[in-house]
């Protein structure tokens, strides 16, 4: 078997090492370690292959907490210390930056990370009937399969949904749709946790019956899914507080539905929305763009500064949510809130916006490329751009420092998904 040092992490953490020039991704390799590996996908410029033994192990390595840590897909990185992992997130930000858009940040900002247990508020879990394998499953995918992961807990998610995995399995099991839900989403609020279940046909009365008892008995909320996340509907209790999360800084309380789009950690989001908060440096009177706003996760603070807001998202139902939430926050009177696909947007559309003093861009996986070509030489002075793809960050951040005259003031990794090679970031362009 072949045996290579590991260099670094890629984005997905596998270990990387080189055999005659060609790159091989080492699947549960840590940076500086000497590992024996046995490859399972060989093409011309690259192999894929499983981590067979450790010869020399990193000082970094610790034992994973989770007991399926390696076969369930929902975690890649439990084997390495909680501060590398941020390490290793920062120089992924920084390689994608000059790899990809031959930037560099003035200054790099301080990570921003929280607690690396039972953060997340939001998932999705597969639900599969396997008689062969202990029956009903419910969890994430194993790694490289469409399989179900075999687990009993989770540490990642809150204790209180953990709880819930085996008593789930049971209470599916019994339903007379048992092979007719393929999964289940979890949204956990500041006051409530709702479970909307997918369902590929009607319920039968008994499981009704089934669903509320469960939901009486563990306190949570169960909506339906019949078609697409247009369909969900709160199925019971029907009195129930609503699912909502806190700004407690910025004196907010945000209100969602089990399919909008929210952070799935709430923690680390205070902190970043704080942090974009502060490098906005919104002041009263400025008329400032959120774009891509969501529901307006970092709208409603701009406008606690005093600054006029115009929050530009592609949903209609999360603009509508947007609204509603800037009203019962108080603020309706310094928030705009537009329906536009930024996907499309051109130099005459990103101009109807009007004059804008400053900018907050966070986009999805795809970035804003759009947007930061239609900027014209009246764009704003000020950009802060929150990202969940470094390589769309890089290529976005080429074209304002290249082409649109931005200097590239800073930016910062955010370990939004501790154990994962998922990697947010911040970053910061002005001009004068």
């Amino acid at each position: 078997m072949p045996i290579g040092v590991i260099e670094s992490l890629d984005h997905e953490a596998r270990g990387i090492t080189r055999l005659e020039g060609k790159r091989v991704f080492v699947d549960g390799a840590l940076p500086g370690e000497t590992v024996e590996y046995a490859s399972f996908r060989r093409k011309p410029n690259y192999e894929l292959a499983h981590l067979v033994g450790v010869l020399s192990p990193s000082v970094a390595r610790v034992k994973p907490r989770c007991e399926h840590f390696g076969v369930c897909g929902g975690c890649a990185m439990q084997h390495l210390d909680d501060a590398a992992q941020v390490a290793v997130k920062q120089r992924i930000l920084e390689d994608s930056l000059w790899h990809v858009g031959k930037v560099r940040p003035r200054q790099m900002l301080p990570p921003i990370f929280g607690e690396p247990w039972g953060y997340r508020h939001r998932a999705r879990l597969g639900i599969r009937q396997v008689p062969g394998r202990g029956g009903m499953l419910i969890g994430f995918h194993e790694r490289r399969s469409s399989y179900i992961a075999d687990i009993r807990s989770c540490a990642v998610l809150p204790p209180h949904v953990s709880a819930l995995l085996m008593p789930l399995r049971e209470l599916f099991a019994t339903m007379s749709i048992a092979d007719r839900m393929p999964q289940v989403e979890v949204a956990v609020g500041a006051k409530s946790t709702a479970l909307s279940l997918r369902i590929l046909e009607p319920l039968s009365v008994q499981d009704e019956k089934m669903l509320r008892q469960f939901a009486d008995c563990h306190q949570i909320v169960f909506y339906l899914q019949p078609k697409g996340p247009d369909s969900v509907y709160c199925f019971h209790p029907l009195s129930n507080s609503g699912l909502s999360y806190t700004l407690p800084e910025f004196g907010l309380e945000l209100d969602f539905n089990p399919s909008d789009f929210t952070q799935v950690n709430h923690a680390v989001n205070r902190v970043l929305v704080r942090r974009a908060l502060n490098l906005l440096d919104a002041k009263p009177g400025e008329r400032i763009a959120d774009l891509f706003c969501g529901l307006g996760n970092f709208t409603l603070p701009i406008a606690r500064s005093g600054a006029r807001v115009l929050g530009v998202e592609g949903s209609p139902a999360l603009v509508k949510r947007g609204r509603q939430s800037a009203l019962a926050n108080g603020l309706a009177s310094n928030v705009e809130f537009t329906v536009a696909n930024l996907f499309e947007c051109t130099p005459a559309s990103f101009a109807a916006f009007g004059h804008l003093d400053k900018a907050l861009i966070d986009p999805p996986r795809e970035g804003a490329i759009e947007v930061v070509k239609a900027l014209g030489d009246d764009g704003p002075r000020r950009i802060v751009y929150v990202s969940c793809n470094p390589a769309t960050l890089a290529r976005d951040a080429e074209v304002l420092v290249r082409l649109k005259g931005y200097d590239f003031a800073a930016a910062g990794v955010v370990n939004m998904f501790p154990h994962t090679g998922h990697v947010e970031s911040i970053a910061v362009f002005d001009r004068q």
